[in-house]
C-alpha cells in the first residue's frame, strides 16, 4: 500500500454520542485534564469540543436509546457508541478530488461559517462503513481563559 500524498491531513477529533453533555464534558476535564474549547447550539441541545493538548473530543447528544440509533450522514447516534473519527486540512475540496469516485460521501460538504468563518466540513465512510469527517477552518472559540472554558 503506498502512502501517497496526505494533503495536510492531521489528526482532529473522536465525536462521542452522550446521555448527558455537560456530566460527560465534567468528567473527561475533571478526572483527565481536558478543557472545554468550543461549544456550538444545535437545535434544542449543542455539540461541545473539549481539548488535551492536541487530542479533541467532541461530544453530542445521544439519540433516544429507543431509537434506530441512526443520525444523518456524520455517524450512529446511540449513547455509549463512536460518531466518527475526524482529521484536518488545509483544503476539503483537494482531498476530495485526490479520493475521485472511492469518497463515498455521506454528508456535506456543509459550511459552518455562522460559527468560525471558514470552518467546512465533509464526511465520507471507510471501506467498513466507518464515517470519517474530513474539516477544515476549525480553532477554539476565544476565551478569557481555562476557567472561562471550564463554565462553557
Amino acid at each position: 500500500m503506498s502512502t501517497g500524498e496526505t494533503d495536510g491531513l492531521r489528526w482532529s477529533h473522536a465525536a462521542l454520542n452522550c446521555r448527558d453533555i455537560d456530566a460527560t464534558a465534567e468528567f473527561y476535564c475533571r478526572w483527565f485534564g481536558f478543557v472545554r474549547a468550543a461549544a456550538f447550539p444545535i437545535g434544542d441541545t449543542k455539540i461541545v469540543f473539549l481539548r488535551k493538548d492536541d487530542a479533541y473530543l467532541e461530544l453530542f447528544q445521544a439519540a433516544d436509546d429507543t431509537a434506530d440509533g441512526t443520525a444523518g450522514g456524520d455517524g450512529p447516534a446511540r449513547a455509549g457508541t463512536l460518531r466518527h473519527i475526524a482529521l484536518q486540512t488545509d483544503d476539503i475540496d483537494r482531498v476530495l478530488a485526490r479520493m475521485g469516485p472511492r469518497a463515498q460521501v455521506s454528508l456535506g460538504p456543509l459550511c459552518f461559517d455562522e460559527f468560525i468563518p471558514g470552518w467546512r466540513s465533509v464526511w465520507v465512510k471507510d471501506p467498513d462503513g466507518t464515517v470519517v469527517e474530513i474539516s477544515q477552518g476549525y480553532k477554539d472559540q476565544t476565551t478569557g481563559g481555562e476557567e472561562d472554558a471550564q463554565r462553557r
